[in-house]
């Protein structure tokens, strides 16, 4: 929320010396956050002149320029070449004189042009930032002023006003207007408040058809609180906006359009109040608030085509729909420059409603922010009563009588406040007149009750409903500063449980070992739930069960995911495509599994005060699909850069292996592989990932069409385990590893099998006939080729032996070898190679 200052003074009392940095401390204090302050950004000399005389001169390419002697001052007169026609010698205009600097930032500068030296530039509106008028300059005579000729016209205009911006949290929407910020800034300092709303006294009228038909409401909620509308009669839309409303709009992060509009706008800022304004003329009959019909159509004023969901809350006359109800209206009863008639709506409406209808149809707007905030319905009628005042001040216009008030608003009800809750929540011994005080100050209504109080908000003030609203309301008054920082003693005999300490050295061990830890959106769409469905392959395809959301965030992505990968791949091709060629990230995250059939979501949730019971618990446990925790990770690019003598080495399936090893065995385990298939992943370079001989997970490389469809490297190894399952076939205890003083013994061994003999089972055999002495066992190399026999092949591994409690002889270490040999042999036919 932009904040002009000369604005907030007019409903304030700010300090003759009030400067950009004591507002923003100010409304820190009271709880919003800073985020930036906007001055005027036009510098340099910029003054009134008067045109003396004026030389049209046609041009060869069909242009005509006039060629002018302006007098900027006295005793200075400039020569500026100006394309505009729009004046006439003796017109007073703003001149940027060289140094000046406009709106883009747009240095002036004498300089030749068409034959002549242009000594400075006559502005137009959108040149100075005031409006999108472009057709002609600026002539101040349009805006009623007659001012000397070399007065600043930065000062003259506003150019020079100042304003904070702050962060409005979304509890408090009251705060996205100048009454809302006024109020808080009063809160502050103690600063005199005078509201807008009540200097405004709405004038009775009806006659104007006004009814709400709600068949649908959105869970049994009222469409409309309040809709208030007015009428003014000969309005001249072509007139400018005035510079001060103009400037105050344009500080306020709001374009000038035109006067009608402007006006609007203006009160919505002020009040806080979303106004729409129709070209009378155009509506056809009385105004009703109803549900979009299926298959209804508008034409917003973007000038979009919009097929309205049945949801929808619009705003329909006799032809049908005008406007979407507190998003944006319809381009039908536009307000244009041939507008006469107005009739001004000021209407409260659902936050829900309107905040689904803005997300549905992507198309947040000023109106839809507030909305979906809470606007206070006792200021529905003082806005178009402000909005009449200015169009019929500024404009030209008559009030008529015309109108119609529908009021259906709820009074806010009673909280119960028990005298000791502030202190309890808080931590400090706050004194009656101060809670008493500050909930006053807010607006409340305070009565004595018998063990505290009852406290009744105001209408502004949707956000306080409980008790402990009510507790941060005095917090925020008297000062957070008064709140002890006070850091909670532990309960004794508690901590991370053995799974989340796994979980985080799981984590730890694959940052050590160079991957980065990411976090991905748990959102997908059908078809990566489709390619990814599970991690052994066997749920994939259009029919694999997933849980869809109502209400998506994404409608491109409506699903939960069944798998990380499709998050997972999606930060790969976001680095890739930035020049982040070499990435290795994992994640660790829950997936989503439904089970084909089952219908979840049905538990009835309970009311946020509620404490649910055991029974209750039990049913939304049951309503909810299985969440296990998976762990993937994915590398793409080198494993090793090209270097001197040095090639570079593409990571690959055996890199995320290798990572599947790591996080395993920092779970308590050790992974085995195994030939697999999925079908995302390359058939021969896909591994299946086993843990205490259960199949807990999937690795490979995607298939290069895989790849190409998410414009991804040819060459992307991925890897996914189901994490949960793998800490619960572990049953290490999560205890340092002790390090053994007596040195290892090293020995390598070849065995000869068949082709058809997997490494990975051979591995497995090798570790269990080695017995206990064996620390490590790895694969170091696959032979096939001259001096083996047909249809073999030759894999040798590398073997660590140690005791914890003596020094291994080279006979000890022999002996666990040959066992490993013998089992092998048994198992798989394997011989030693000579």
């Amino acid at each position: 929320m932009r904040v002009p200052l000369s604005w907030l003074g007019e409903h304030v009392d700010l300090p003759v010396d009030v400067s950009l940095e004591h507002v923003h401390a100010a409304l820190v204090s009271v709880g919003f956050e800073e985020e930036d302050v906007h001055v005027g950004d036009v510098t340099g000399p910029l003054v009134v002149g008067q045109v003396l005389e004026l030389q049209p001169e046609p041009q060869k390419n069909g242009k005509t320029i006039n060629w002018c002697q302006v007098a900027v001052g006295p005793d200075d007169v400039r020569g500026i070449v100006c394309g505009a026609h729009n004046f006439v010698v003796g017109d007073k205009v703003v001149v940027s004189l060289p140094g000046a600097v406009l709106p883009g930032p747009f240095p002036i500068a004498a300089r030749k042009t068409y034959g002549h030296v242009s000594d400075g530039m006559i502005a137009s509106t959108r040149e100075l930032g005031l409006g999108d008028e472009h057709d002609g300059i600026l002539l101040l005579s349009s805006l009623g002023l007659d001012p000397e000729v070399g007065t600043d016209a930065i000062a003259l205009l506003g150019l020079d006003e100042a304003a904070v911006e702050i962060n409005v949290t979304p509890d408090r929407g009251y705060a996205l207007s100048m009454r809302g910020v006024a109020r808080e800034y009063s809160h502050a300092t103690g600063a005199s408040f005078t509201d807008p709303a009540g200097t405004v006294e709405p004038a009775a009228a009806d006659g104007f058809a006004v009814s709400v038909v709600d068949d649908a409401p959105v869970r049994g909620r009222q469409a409309v609180a309040t809709f208030v509308t007015r009428v003014v009669r000969g309005i001249d839309a072509s007139r400018p906006t005035p510079t001060w409303m103009s400037s105050r709009l344009r500080l306020a992060g709001v374009r000038s359009i035109s006067l009608p509009v402007d006006v609007t706008n203006y009160v919505m800022l002020e009040l806080g109040q979303p106004i729409h304004g129709y070209d009378l003329a155009a509506v056809q009959g009385g105004l009703t608030v109803r549900r979009a019909a299926a298959g209804e159509e508008l034409e917003t004023l973007d000038g979009t085509v919009r097929a309205l969901h049945v949801e929808d809350l619009v705003i329909a006359d006799e032809q049908g729909a005008v406007g979407l109800a507190g998003v944006m209206g319809g381009s039908r009863t536009e307000m244009g420059a041939g507008t006469t008639d107005v009739l001004v709506e000021a209407a409260t409406f659902d936050p829900v409603s309107i905040a689904r209808t803005a997300r549905r149809h992507k198309l947040p707007s000023e109106a839809s922010r507030r909305f979906e905030r809470g606007v206070d319905p006792a200021v529905s009628a003082p806005a178009a009563q402000r909005v009449v005042d200015l169009l019929v001040e500024l404009a030209g216009g008559t009030a008529d009588p015309l109108g119609s008030s529908l009021d259906e608003s709820l009074a806010p009800g009673a909280i119960e406040l028990p005298r000791e809750r502030a202190a309890r929540l808080m931590g400090v011994d706050y004194t009656t007149d101060e809670v008493v005080g500050a909930l006053r100050a807010v607006g409340c209504v305070v009565v004595e009750s018998g063990e505290g109080w009852q406290v009744t908000p105001p209408t502004w003030r949707s956000d306080l409903r409980t008790s402990a609203d009510l507790v941060e309301e005095v917090a925020r008054i008297t000062g957070y500063d008064r709140i002890p920082s006070v850091l909670p003693v532990a309960p004794p005999g508690r901590g991370l449980s053995r799974e989340q300490k796994l979980r985080r050295r799981v984590a730890a061990s694959l940052a050590a070992a160079g991957s980065v830890e990411v976090q991905a959106y748990p959102f997908v769409r059908p078809d990566q739930n489709a390619a990814f469905g599970s991690i052994d392959g066997s749920d994939t395809g259009s029919t694999v069960p997933a849980v869809t959301l109502a209400n998506p965030l994404d409608s491109a992505a409506p699903q939960l995911r069944r798998s990380l990968l499709p998050g997972l791949l999606d930060v790969v091709r976001r680095n890739t495509s930035r020049g982040l060629v070499d990435v290795s990230v994992f994640e660790s995250g829950t997936v989503f599994l439904p089970v084909e059939g089952t219908t979840y979501g049905t538990a009835e949730v309970p009311a946020g005060a509620q404490r649910p019971g055991d029974e209750l618990l039990g049913q939304l446990a049951a309503s909810l699909p299985a969440q296990p925790r998976h762990l993937a990770v994915a590398v793409v690019g080198d494993a090793i850069e090209r270097q001197p003598g040095q090639p570079a080495v593409v990571a690959g399936l055996a890199d995320v292996l290798d990572d599947l090893r790591v996080a395993v065995r920092a779970a308590g385990s050790e992974a085995v592989f195994r030939t697999g298939r999925h079908p995302s992943l390359h058939p021969g370079r896909t591994a299946e990932v086993l843990v205490a001989g259960e199949v807990v997970g999937v690795a490979g490389e995607l298939l290069p069409t895989v790849s190409a469809e998410l414009d991804l490297p040819r060459v992307v190894a991925v890897a996914e385990i189901d994490l949960d399952r793998v800490l619960a076939l572990s049953d290490v205890p999560v205890q340092p590893t002790a390090i053994s003083s007596y040195p290892a013994a090293t020995q390598d061994l070849s065995l000869v099998v068949g082709v058809d003999v997997a490494a990975g089972d051979l591995l497995e055999t090798v570790r269990e006939g080695a017995g206990e002495l064996l620390e490590s066992v790895r694969l170091v190399d696959d032979y096939r080729g001259t001096g083996l026999p047909e249809a073999t092949k030759s894999l040798t591994f590398a073997l660590r032996f140690r005791a914890d409690d003596r020094t291994l002889t080279a006979a000890e270490a022999t002996e666990a070898k040959q066992g490993a040999v013998r089992l092998a042999g048994e198992r798989s036919g394997a011989t030693l190679r000579e």
